[in-house]
């Protein structure tokens, strides 16, 4: 920290501002609807706009037709169970990625065509075998999963599966880049039989192409695995096999924050704070994986990077400008070179400001004319909801909620009334914290306002939604825009025709 520089205290607040484009901005305007929705229809609430969407699928293809790409884009389905979501994406071009056999039986039942849909991911029997009965890709993980495919594709008298290659473990040639082990597909290393597996069985399978799924944000490390899946394909083709289709996956990230300089100071201060040089900025002073050994900072930050100014459509852009290690040439050049189509399976990304998720204040305890709710002297409030029906804290995405008063105004962060707060979840548990870390709000809540929490279809919302004591998980609501301003319906309710506009694009 450099010489002189104040360290912050209690009465320093420390902002992370929700990034909002103008949907989702203009429907937390609209206070006295969400408030109608949630008064009707409970707390917590989750809200998802089918039409956002939409224009995050076109943002990504304008990107393919930058590059002159051809290939699907496929929403990862498990980053949110909407099946308004899954309609509107049936509307338009995209795909859809499956990872379970009710995943696989939703995607069908919502419009998606078994040309459109791609099965990954570890697969029951049943899954297996729903996937090859109606057609749809097949992303096999190894040999084995490989051979029961073909196996029940004779057995059953069905037609030749498509089957993707799923590889991990790359090593390019001639550089020291390794690309990390993933318990997903097979080693690279292993190709060779892999292959022979796939001559044995050509009569029941059809290699179109190769895939794989990286846990990195890299852009080395994922030009090394589109490199060695080139490779790869290259000796498809040497055995006589057709393959057309590279599948990268997804993990192009989202920008949560609205500024740089708030997640920066932030970091600073979290930092400061394990080490002892200012207050705790958390409840119990968590650490977040921080932690101080005689004065020297240990450990590593375990947190989402909630600001990146390079996530989503922007880091795909990059990946695809980004030289192959050995080949030397951008990587869409590699893939256009030969031919092949580029398919990726965005889950976060393509949900990427398409939904909130709503809960009601119930208590506030602390008085700073009385006996205070904390050491720190900041409130505590407690929600209608619990830490898994908006799980920001288990993926360590920090980022403010917006204060929608009973009154009907939306308050954001700041100002000289703003006050320190831990929210709180409704379960009888130590650990059922909506945030860690204390969070500033534009003034003390009361019993009644919501609390809004922004960007949540990924994962966030009802990933890790269970009944805990009985409690129902979050109602779902889709809301769209009309020529009458904001109309709604309940998610499973809603159907791509409710949209105005053109609700077929591709």
């Amino acid at each position: 920290m450099p010489v002189g520089r104040r360290v912050p205290s209690l009465a320093s607040p420390l902002y992370l501002e929700p990034r909002l484009e103008p949907r989702p901005k203009s429907l937390l305007a609209s206070v006295p609807l969400l408030h109608s929705l949630v008064d009707g229809l409970g707390s917590p609430l989750n809200v998802v706009l089918p039409d956002q969407v939409a224009e995050n699928v076109s943002r990504f293809r304008s990107l393919y037709r930058r590059h002159r790409l051809g290939g699907d884009i496929s929403f990862a389905h498990k980053a949110n169970r909407s099946s308004a979501l899954v309609r509107r994406l049936a509307a338009t071009g995209a795909a859809m990625d499956v990872a379970s056999l009710h995943e696989l039986q939703h995607a069908m039942a919502c419009g998606f065509t078994a040309d459109r849909i791609g099965a990954t991911g570890p697969k029951e029997p049943e899954f297996l075998w729903l996937a090859a009965r109606s057609g749809v890709t097949v992303n096999v993980e190894g040999r084995t999963e490989l051979e029961a495919l073909a196996g029940l594709v004779r057995g059953h008298g069905l037609a030749r599966a498509k089957v993707l290659l799923r590889l991990s473990d790359f090593a390019a040639q001639g550089v020291k880049v390794l690309s990390r082990r993933s318990r997903f597909g097979s080693p690279a290393g292993e190709l060779s039989g892999l292959l022979d597996a796939a001559e044995r069985h050509r009569d029941a399978v059809e290699i179109i192409g190769v895939a794989f799924h990286l846990d990195t944000t890299s852009l080395d490390e994922k030009a090394v695995a589109v490199e060695g899946c080139v490779r790869a394909m290259d000796e498809c083709r040497a055995r006589g096999m057709q393959p057309r289709v590279l599948d990268i996956g997804g993990g192009f990230g989202v920008n949560y924050l609205a500024h740089k300089a708030q997640w920066e100071e932030y970091t600073t201060q979290l930092t400061l704070a394990a080490l002892g040089r200012r207050e705790a900025l958390t409840w119990r002073d968590h650490r977040y994986g921080l932690s101080s050994e005689a004065g020297t900072l240990r450990g590593s930050l375990e947190l989402y990077p909630s600001h990146r100014p390079v996530a989503g459509v922007d880091y795909l852009d990059e990946l695809l400008r980004h030289p192959a290690p050995s080949l030397g040439r951008p990587l869409a050049t590699l893939l256009l070179e030969n031919l092949y189509d580029l398919c990726v399976e965005p889950g976060r990304a393509l949900v990427d400001q398409c939904g909130l998720t709503l809960a009601r204040v119930l208590e506030v305890r602390g008085d700073p004319d009385g006996v205070r709710g904390t050491p720190d002297g900041s409130y505590t409030v407690r929600l209608a909801m619990n830490a898994d029906d908006c799980a920001l804290e288990e993926h360590g995405i920090l980022m403010d909620p917006v204060l929608l008063d009973r009154g009907g105004s939306s308050r954001p962060a700041g100002g000289s009334d703003s006050v320190g707060v831990y929210l709180h979840g409704n379960l009888c548990l130590e650990s059922d914290l909506i945030t860690r870390r204390r969070v500033f709000l534009p003034r003390r809540p009361v019993a009644g306002d919501l609390l809004a929490f922004a960007n949540t279809a990924g994962y966030c919302m009802d990933f890790r939604a269970q009944n805990a004591q009985r409690r129902p998980s979050a109602r779902k609501v889709a809301l769209y825009r009309d020529t009458d301003g904001w109309q709604w319906s309940l998610d499973d309710q809603y159907w791509p025709i409710h949209s105005p506009g053109d609700a077929h694009e591709i």
